[in-house]
């Protein structure tokens, strides 16, 4: 039987919140796939419409651009209707936009597949504001960063099957210059949205909320724009995602262009390594977050990104390269984090602050442009210069967390629960001890 609206990820049996658990990561690997696809599609469409980069990237504007301007609203109206409506609209309006990649490949028009790309995105950004937020208030507030890095590691994994079907079917033979393969994946696509939408139809998805909301924590009264963790977090996610999204739509081209000898096709290949090298680091991050406080770790991880990408952006050959797959590997929490980060304690403002958030992902629709007219003026290697921008950012508010936090309850780099306590301090010691010994256990089991 369902929980309850209202019932907190804490309270469901173990049961219940590995099935929600498994149940929603289904949804990272369908939009990780469509993702991995979309970076293989601008080098693809370079050569068939006979486009300069920056034309190309009208496929990141409009894919991006469509969380700008969607997940403000899905984060209002999931508030509404609840999170597994809010799976449906997201799963419909996906196989929808997949659905339209067939007359916009059948009649080659290239201002179809921008189209079908941005009804793709709003589904997405649907999906993402479920999917995030459902998982971060899903058990224990203190694995929240550690519980969305394992389920985005399915992301990941998705993400990578992209440049590898473009490999064999999109760049070799007669495929390299037509779209006939195109219109085909992008079917299947849409068949795998319409069976998940079937069966979220069928399966049992418990309504949870943040264990926050039932709670009189200080400042869940205040005006939302008095958030200021999670508007921060806004601007860091904004800058994040328009750098990783930068880094990987010209990753093809980079690499072809390092002057080592590298094609079309092996520089798909190579493309898919840097996606598994991004997937193996998410997975080692969850590791690293059951004991490192995540604002600490992101902060490494922000200013390792800085580093590599500038030295991506300098060194010709092999040189560039090693560290392009460097910068992937510590790419790979950040997205996580911020959003547990930015969203976290927001009580009954969770789902608002979900959608804001995941607005951020529309920085994916202004840095390719950026970065494409760089390449085109100057060259591909020089163009990485743009996201370094992006990586910087978010350093800065990472390091912000870690020095606020710091001033608040003294600097540790160990993981622990920075929610308000509201049990009576009648009660035992010990009560704290043992709820995070079950809450360490839980994700454990889980993971």
């Amino acid at each position: 039987m369902s929980p309850p609206a209202g019932t907190t990820g804490t309270e469901l049996s173990r049961r219940q919140r590995i099935y929600a658990f498994a149940l929603v990561t289904t949804l990272f690997f369908t939009w990780g796939f469509s993702y991995g696809l979309l970076d293989v599609l601008n080098a693809h469409f370079q050569t068939v419409f006979g486009i300069s980069k920056l034309q190309s990237t009208m496929l990141q504007l409009a894919y991006f651009g469509a969380y700008f301007v969607w997940a403000p609203f899905a984060g209002s109206f999931m508030s509404r209707i609840g999170y597994k409506k809010g799976v449906h609209i997201g799963l419909g309006l996906y196989s929808l936009g997949a659905v339209f990649f067939w007359p916009s490949a059948k009649f080659e028009k290239y201002g179809g597949f921008v189209g079908s790309t941005f009804v793709i995105g709003c589904g997405l950004a649907t999906l993402e504001v479920a999917a995030n937020s459902y998982i971060s208030v899903l058990g224990s507030p203190e694995y929240a960063a550690a519980r969305l890095n394992f389920s985005q590691g399915f992301q990941g994994v998705a993400s990578f099957s992209g440049p590898l079907i473009a490999a064999r079917w999109f760049f070799t033979g007669a495929n390299a210059t037509s779209l006939g393969t195109v219109q085909w994946v992008y079917l299947a696509v849409a068949g795998l949205g319409v069976f998940l939408n079937v069966l979220f139809f069928f399966a049992e998805l418990p309504e949870i909320t943040s264990a926050t909301h039932t709670e009189d924590i200080s400042g869940q009264h205040e005006s939302f724009w008095k958030q200021y963790r999670c508007l921060f977090g806004w601007v860091a996610q904004t800058a994040y995602v328009g750098a990783q999204v930068g880094v990987a739509s010209f990753a093809v081209n980079y690499l072809e262009d390092q002057g080592v000898g590298i094609s079309a096709s092996r520089a798909s290949d190579l493309f898919s390594f840097c996606q598994i090298t991004f997937t193996v680091g998410r997975f080692v991050g969850v590791l690293l977050l059951n004991f490192i406080d995540p604002a600490f770790l992101l902060a490494c991880y922000g200013c390792f990104c800085t580093v590599f990408c500038l030295l991506v952006s300098q060194l010709p050959g092999y040189g560039g390269i090693v560290c392009l797959f460097l910068l992937f590997f510590f790419e790979s929490i950040c997205y996580p984090c911020i959003f547990t980060l930015g969203t976290k304690n927001l009580g009954i403002h969770t789902k608002r602050g979900s959608g804001l958030i995941v607005m951020g992902v529309g920085g994916g629709a202004w840095y390719p442009p950026a970065q494409g007219a760089l390449a085109d003026n100057a060259n591909t290697r020089r163009s990485y210069l743009v996201p370094a921008s992006g990586f910087i950012a978010m350093a800065i508010y990472a390091i912000g967390l870690v020095i606020h936090q710091a001033m608040k309850d003294g600097f540790t780099i160990r993981n622990c629960s920075t929610q308000v306590d509201t049990h009576s301090p009648a009660e035992p010691s010990k009560r704290d001890s043992t709820e995070k010994q079950t809450a360490s256990d839980e994700f454990l089991k889980l993971t």
